[in-house]
């Protein structure tokens, strides 16, 4: 254990680089260390500038990464397969313990919270903020039978708003890990954390979400995750180096904006569920292939075109997903490539989430997509991130077409809207102590 400042010290020292280019300088280069040095050293800094912790208090550094969706577009929710994994962009906090029965956290650009310890009820008034995931988080660990004491912490974020890159499953991992290390000396496994985070995600904060963003986001590294039982799904680490398959994981910006597409998601869970109910089962997991195909001529009079095809979408990517861990696994680089855009194209033509039917004027994943290939030539892979209807494109691009595509997308979106990112081998953890 450290202090504030023989923390900050032995960062500034070098100490601490090994763990920290294990986060942020996949890449190899020089820059993103120093870069990732400075960033810990800010955040150890503006702690002490912001809480004044006493000497002896014991300090460390915490990072949750933000998640990338790599195959199984809209499978989760259907009981289905999910391949994710975590990026090099993350939520990075140094935190000590105050002494007090209080959790209160300073992140960068937003205004500071506290969350009284005594009182973990759920607050209706604090749905869709910060701090129910702070009191979601905290109930849970509590209700797993863990003493729960204060902390203050300093955040400073790189995960993107709005990105697909689940900024809340970063801050409940970053939480949780946290509460993990001060309170429950270190039991909780990742799995563990994230269903502790989906708790606070779907109680605490409102939203139903499923695991797929809090597992790809604690687990770390790529994550091949069964949904069949979603109370226990089965997840397991694709060991795959992807810094040495010659192409650079991007993420576009389309300037587009998720609200008021409600319904458009809750569209997708709609249809394919009734198409499930069909068979008198409550997801498409649950159905066999056969049967469904088999009764696509009824499902059509029944439900409409469009909830057959996003059954048929589902089918395709739920398998797809497996065979992209296999293709992981067995190092076939170009095999997982050819999977990952027949999924873009299986959830453009048959999920149809790129834009919304409520405002057909805005169709910038379309548009994102069409440039991209243009772009890429025929090489690589590009595809719908997340949840679609807006927001964020994801493409495998070769290294030799970055800046070709890098340039062709911020010309088309603006600058500093394609992000390069990397899967990092390490999901929520301790950075340093």
């Amino acid at each position: 254990m450290s202090s504030c400042t023989s923390l900050l010290e032995a960062l500034q020292a070098g100490a601490h680089d090994k763990a920290l280019a294990a986060l942020y300088a996949l890449d190899g280069r020089p820059e993103s260390l120093d870069g990732a040095r400075r960033r810990a050293c800010h955040v150890v800094q503006s702690l002490m500038d912001a809480f004044s912790p006493a000497q002896n208090s014991n300090a460390a550094l915490f990072s949750g990464p933000g998640r990338t969706e790599i195959g199984g577009n809209h499978t989760d929710h259907q009981h289905g397969h999910v391949l994710c994994g975590s990026v090099d962009m993350d939520m990075l906090a140094c935190a000590v313990p105050n002494g007090g029965g209080s959790v209160r956290i300073l992140s960068e650009g937003y205004p500071a919270l506290e969350v009284s310890l005594d009182d973990l009820e759920v607050k209706p008034q604090e749905a869709n903020t910060s701090a129910a995931l702070v009191r979601g988080v905290a109930a849970k660990v509590r209700e797993l039978g863990y003493p729960l004491a204060g902390f203050d912490a300093y955040v400073s974020s790189t995960v993107l708003s709005g990105s697909g890159l689940s900024s809340s499953a970063a801050y409940e991992t970053l939480v949780g890990n946290i509460f993990n290390h001060f309170c429950c000396g270190g039991a909780l496994d990742p799995v563990t954390i994230a269903k502790i985070g989906q708790y606070a995600e779907n109680v605490y904060f409102g939203k139903p979400c499923g695991l797929m963003d809090q597992m790809g986001s604690s687990v770390g590294g790529a994550v091949f995750i069964d949904f069949n039982d979603p109370a226990n799904p089965v997840v397991e680490r694709v060991d795959y180096d992807f810094t040495k398959s010659g192409h650079v994981l991007c993420i576009v910006d389309t300037a587009s904006s998720h609200g008021d597409l409600t319904d458009d998601y809750a569209d997708i869970t709609r249809e394919m569920g009734a198409v499930a109910a069909h068979f008198g089962k409550k997801v498409l997991r649950e159905v066999p292939l056969e049967e469904y195909s088999a009764a696509i001529p009824a499902l059509r009079k029944e439900y409409g075109d469009r909830a057959v095809l996003r059954a048929m979408h589902f089918y395709g990517d739920d398998c797809r997903a497996v065979q992209e861990a296999a293709a992981l696994k067995a190092g076939t680089f170009e095999a997982f490539l050819n999977l990952v855009n027949a999924s873009g194209h299986s959830s453009s033509l048959l999920l149809q989430n790129t834009w919304s039917i409520h405002d057909p004027r805005q169709q910038a994943i379309p548009l994102a997509l069409t440039t991209g290939e243009y772009l890429l030539d025929g090489m690589g892979a590009i595809r719908v991130h997340g949840g679609g209807f807006a927001g964020t494109i994801q493409a495998f691009v070769p290294e030799e077409y970055l800046t070709v595509f890098k340039t062709g997308m911020e010309k088309l979106f603006g600058e500093g809207k394609c992000h390069v990112l990397h899967i990092r081998p390490q999901g929520g953890c301790v950075v340093a102590e």
